[in-house]
């Protein structure tokens, strides 16, 4: 285990030596009246420049990367990126621009952003698009934010509910609550698909929109998606699509074909970038023509006498800037130069890999767990653990197992209408040997239930930090150093992780 930054302080070390500021000193009291200040200074860690680049290079080796195993999280897509991509997006010319200089200096990130959204357009089907915000669901409140300002100005001001299936992400439905509207479930069909007379039975004129995946959750189409776009939009609603599995479809059906009037695009899952950790991610908004008045402002724009780049900040009825400066930039020339690499022949084909590898584990691991919709899915399938947890391993124990093997647990317990849900994502980058291997470990971890199952119930036995009490973890956190802290124990099943 290895200690933390604080422990390995001593006195008189340091990690950084500054040169002379070269101008006189001067005290600070003028500007601190009436601030009190602390008594003593802060404890901060004395260590040397060696011993921090080691510990912290000590930490990244205990984390699992993709660069390190298989990452099969489900509708969190963590699929290999291109190191070309990170080298692109570290040209000088892209890494040492500053957000407040001037559009004539510019001019290479504008194009590049412009023909960004032209791609993202034509591979969407829609009619424009913005890149500003952060994240998928940053842009999912932007895009419901333009459904309401859409209503408000079109007699649809009373339009206070948003429809949302039950296999939706969870995203959708804290969207639309932020937004201000109230938030309808609606169940799936037994085909785990939107069942089209509950659609119909809570579709009124309150209705403002139908916030829906497609492949849904469970990794399957909905096949009645013209059909279910029709009737939103006969009751005066629109369509809002989650992008976050656009990886299923690309180059093979656009949701402007089926009807969606917005859709948000996860340019950190679909176009390369991964976004373990938390960020960063780019979540673009690709809207009809009815809604392009709305788009955040400002958008990229083409001059077209000169062909300059420029920022359109005039835009009356658009629902404002929703990121400081344009978005996550380093996110979009990635997403850029993948795009320009793959082509859309490459594009057209990861989408197939995905499917095929996504259908291959469904198929060979049917015979150990159950697979509640064990037909042919798109990127991603739902199995379920309830078989495994009536003797005794949940879906949790099986994720935590899955640990000691080198590889990254599957999204579990989501879908919420699946018992002991296991998502599994394989994305279009793994080989087949990666696949068999995953199998292999899945159906040894079942064997174990019977032979060993102690080592699939205080799992993972070979991880730095072992398997927490997760109800001390939440109730009694220990979310900082102190000094008087003593140094834990050995991480157990009963002890919470620093």
């Amino acid at each position: 285990m290895e200690p933390l930054i604080f422990e390995k302080s001593s006195p008189g070390h340091r990690g950084m030596q500054l040169p002379a500021p070269g101008v006189p000193e001067a005290g600070m009291d003028d500007l601190l009246i009436g601030v009190e200040l602390r008594p003593t200074p802060p404890r901060l860690p004395e260590v040397a420049e060696s011993q921090v680049v080691r510990h912290y290079t000590r930490l990244s080796q205990l984390n699992h990367s993709v660069d390190l195993g298989f990452y099969p999280l489900g509708s969190c897509t963590m699929k290999y990126n291109p190191k070309v991509n990170d080298e692109v997006a570290g040209l000088t010319g892209f890494a040492d621009l500053h957000p407040y200089q001037v559009e004539s200096e510019i001019q290479g990130i504008l194009e590049l952003m412009w023909e960004l959204e032209r791609a993202l357009v034509s591979i969407t089907g829609m009619h424009s698009a913005t890149l500003q915000p952060a994240a998928g669901a940053h842009g999912e409140l932007a895009g419901i934010l333009m459904i309401k300002a859409f209503h408000a100005e079109h007699g649809g001001a009373l339009r206070d509910t948003v429809i949302v299936p039950d296999s939706a992400h969870g995203t959708n439905l804290a969207t639309a609550a932020m937004a201000g509207y109230k938030v309808v479930e609606i169940a799936s069909s037994a085909r785990g698909l939107i069942d089209l007379e509950a659609l119909k039975a809570r579709l009124s004129d309150k209705t403002a929109a139908l916030m829906l995946t497609n492949p849904n959750t469970l990794g399957l189409f909905e096949e009645d998606i013209l059909e279910i776009s029709r009737l939103v939009h006969e009751s005066g609603a629109l369509c809002y699509y989650d992008g976050a599995n656009l990886n299923a479809i690309m180059g093979k059906a656009r949701p402007g074909d089926m009807g969606m009037d917005v859709v948000h695009i996860n340019l950190h899952k679909t176009f390369s970038t991964p976004h373990g950790g938390g960020g960063p991610g780019a979540g673009p908004v690709a809207v009809c023509p009815a809604l392009e008045p709305y788009l955040p402002a400002p958008l990229v724009r083409r001059d077209p006498q000169t062909g300059m780049f420029y920022f359109d900040h005039e835009r009356s009825q658009s629902i404002g800037r929703v990121k400081g400066f344009y978005g996550n930039v380093g996110v979009l020339i990635r997403a850029y130069a993948y795009i320009l690499s793959m082509g859309g022949p490459g594009l057209t084909r990861a989408t197939e890999d995905a499917v095929l590898n996504a259908n291959y584990l469904r198929v060979r691991l049917r015979e150990v767990y159950q697979v509640p919709y064990d037909r042919t899915c798109m990127h991603e399938f739902v199995m379920s653990a309830s078989g495994q947890a009536k003797r005794g391993g949940t879906a949790r124990d099986i994720a935590k197992r899955i640990l000691d093997f080198g590889m990254h647990a599957p999204t579990i317990y989501f879908p919420l209408i699946v018992p002991e849900a296991l998502m599994v994502e394989p994305t279009e980058t793994e080989d087949i040997g990666t696949l068999d291997a995953f199998v292999e470990v899945m159906q040894r971890i079942d064997k174990e239930l019977d032979e060993t199952p102690e080592l699939v119930t205080h799992a993972p036995c070979s991880t730095p930090v072992r398997r927490p009490d997760e109800v001390r973890a939440a109730r009694d956190p220990v979310l900082r150093w102190r000094a008087q802290d003593a140094r834990p124990p050995a991480q157990s099943s009963s002890v919470a992780p620093r």
